[in-house]
C-alpha cells in the first residue's frame, strides 16, 4: 500500500483564472473535485445571489408594511423620512418601531451582509466562472424580486457589499 499518495490541493489564485479542478470555494473543505462539483458549486453561488436580492426585497417590503401600520404613520404622509413633527407614534426623525421589529429587522440585515460579504469572498476566488455565477444570480434575484419601482425611495441601490 502507498502511503505517499498526492492529496489534492487547493489553488489560491491571485490572478484572473478559468481553473476548475482544485479550486477552493471560501473554505478548504469547498474543495473542487472535478467538473460536476463546478457546476453544482456554481449552481449554489447562483442560488445565494438570488437568496441576496431575495432578502433585499424582504427588508424593502418589511420597510413598507411599517410605514403602513405603525400608528402614527398615516399622518406622517407619503413619506415618513421627511417628517420633523411628533405625532403619535413617531419622532422627529421617523417612526418608532416595536422592538420586534426591530430585532427582524436587524436579523434580515445582518443575514445580507453576511451574504453580500460571502459573496465578496467567492469573487475574491478571481475565478471567471465563479464571479459569472456571483453576477448572473445577483442579476436573476434582481429581475424576480425587483418588479416594482419605488420613485419616492431617496435610497438609491449601490453597489457596496452592503
Amino acid at each position: 500500500m502507498d502511503h505517499h499518495m498526492p492529496m489534492p490541493r487547493c489553488a489560491m489564485n491571485m490572478l484572473w483564472n478559468t481553473q476548475i479542478v482544485d479550486t477552493c470555494i471560501v473554505f478548504r473543505t469547498w474543495h473542487v473535485s472535478s467538473t460536476t462539483t463546478f457546476l453544482v458549486s456554481c449552481a449554489v453561488i447562483m442560488a445565494l445571489g438570488v437568496l441576496y436580492e431575495a432578502l433585499r426585497a424582504t427588508q424593502k417590503t418589511l420597510d413598507a408594511r411599517l410605514v403602513r401600520e405603525l400608528p402614527g404613520a398615516v399622518s406622517l404622509g407619503e413619506d415618513a423620512r421627511d417628517v420633523s413633527t411628533t405625532s403619535a407614534g413617531s419622532t422627529s426623525k421617523g417612526l418608532k418601531i416595536p422592538l420586534h421589529y426591530r430585532a427582524l429587522r436587524a436579523a434580515l440585515y445582518g443575514a445580507s451582509i453576511f451574504l453580500s460579504f460571502f459573496l465578496m469572498l467567492v469573487f475574491m476566488t478571481y475565478n471567471a466562472y465563479l464571479i459569472l455565477a456571483t453576477v448572473l444570480g445577483a442579476t436573476v434575484g434582481h429581475f424576480i424580486f425587483s418588479g416594482t419601482l419605488d420613485v419616492r425611495r431617496d435610497d438609491p441601490k449601490n453597489m457596496a457589499c452592503h
